[in-house]
């Protein structure tokens, strides 16, 4: 069985690398081309080109890169027509996802699968009628998904979100990991997560470090850990290094790929709050059991025009699936020192109002069901 498997960014190069490992455990023969960052590459993928040049995000970000993706989109896509695989796999990054699946379907009849559904319960709803034309099948993280997909047409099956299966780390390791980073037991310790794109590096660190200076006043025994994805690790370095409070920033690339899921494991549960950009990363808080503030913003231009897109009244993930509203966001014109500061410290004070929403959560998500990974090739090749 030959299997195209394409992803364009951190979180689908996780879902990738699970996909592909429940592919080579039902079908042992499977073989891989594709576009892949490590973990991907770990199940035995050779990347065509960079992962990384395809992790561009807003509307306006992408249009000084357009010529380029473009080109790799045309590249891609006459790669898999020469190939002739059983499945295209695309993961996520619709951008260029779906652009390789229409020259793909313009010339054959390889069959098309699409992990992640489009948020069109969100936003841009007329994206399910317009990915039917070149999508057959899709894999949805959430439960209440595939009513919109067949609706547009497509097969789609709930698979679960691949963080429900991901390893925690115990209380163990997260009392060493305080006494490693020198804190007292009793003092809070923030994640800070400004986002694992350039440009959320580069718009949110500033608001992010300004946020902790009025908290580090209220609570000057508090320690600040930032765990830097590994493409963007330098700039965070870089960003953060006026913040406050002498942060301690989480290099993975100084590291093995496992030692440094351990070391994020490890800061995810040593800490009593979170202060994350919009994204995944929210559902690895409340698998970690730990509370926290969502705050972002795009692009000015951007921000308009997909703030009057929306058709949600929240973008986090645990509020959505849990359907509560318990964890605080500052997002737009809101996403400003003060407001997210006041956050932070009501958290602080009171973290317990999250904990059934986070367990509710990872219920939903398929928690102590079979690993999603192995779900999702099951279903790949159930419909095959």
């Amino acid at each position: 069985m030959k299997v195209f498997i394409l992803a364009g960014e951190p979180s689908g190069d996780k879902l990738g690398g699970a996909l592909m490992a429940g592919l080579k455990q039902l079908t042992p023969s499977v073989s891989f081309a594709g576009i892949g960052g490590e973990m991907m590459q770990q199940q035995g993928l050779q990347s065509m080109f960079p992962m990384a040049e395809l992790s561009v995000m807003g509307l306006v970000e992408v249009l000084p890169k357009y010529r380029h993706l473009k080109r790799r989109i045309a590249e891609t896509a006459a790669v898999v027509l020469a190939q002739k695989p059983d499945v295209l796999i695309t993961i996520d990054s619709p951008d260029f996802s779906l652009r390789v699946a229409k020259l793909v379907k313009e010339k054959s009849s390889i069959r098309t699968v699409h992990y992640v559904a489009p948020t069109v319960w969100a936003w841009r709803e007329g994206r399910a009628a317009k990915m039917a034309k070149v999508i057959d099948h899709v894999l949805a993280l959430f439960p209440f998904e595939p009513p919109y997909m067949e609706a547009a047409g497509m097969a789609c099956d709930f698979v679960g979100h691949p963080v429900v299966a991901e390893p925690q780390a115990s209380a163990e390791d997260a009392a060493a990991f305080r006494a490693e980073i020198g804190i007292l037991d009793r003092a809070p310790l923030i994640l800070a997560l400004p986002g694992s794109r350039r440009g959320e590096v580069s718009r949110l660190t500033d608001t992010f470090g300004q946020a902790l200076v009025p908290v580090l006043a209220q609570r000057p025994n508090a320690r600040v850990v930032i765990p830097a994805a590994a493409p963007v690790a330098e700039l965070v370095k870089a960003q953060c290094r006026h913040w406050p409070g002498d942060p301690v920033v989480l290099d993975p690339n100084s590291l093995s790929l496992e030692q440094a899921l351990q070391r994020k494991r490890a800061a995810f549960r040593a800490a009593d709050v979170a202060l994350a950009a919009s994204g995944t990363v929210s559902l690895e808080l409340a698998a970690a059991n730990t509370p926290m503030i969502i705050a972002y913003d795009m692009n000015w231009l951007s921000r308009q025009i997909i703030s009057r897109m929306l058709k949600v009244d929240t973008v986090t993930l645990v509020n959505l699936v849990a359907e509560s509203r318990t964890v605080p966001e500052f997002l737009g014109a809101d996403c400003e020192p003060d407001k997210i500061a006041g956050g932070i410290l009501d958290v602080i004070a009171d973290p317990s109002a999250q904990q059934d929403a986070m367990q509710l959560t990872m219920e939903r998500l398929g928690q102590g069901q079979q690993d999603p990974g192995l779900r999702a090739a099951q279903a790949v090749l159930n419909r095959l």
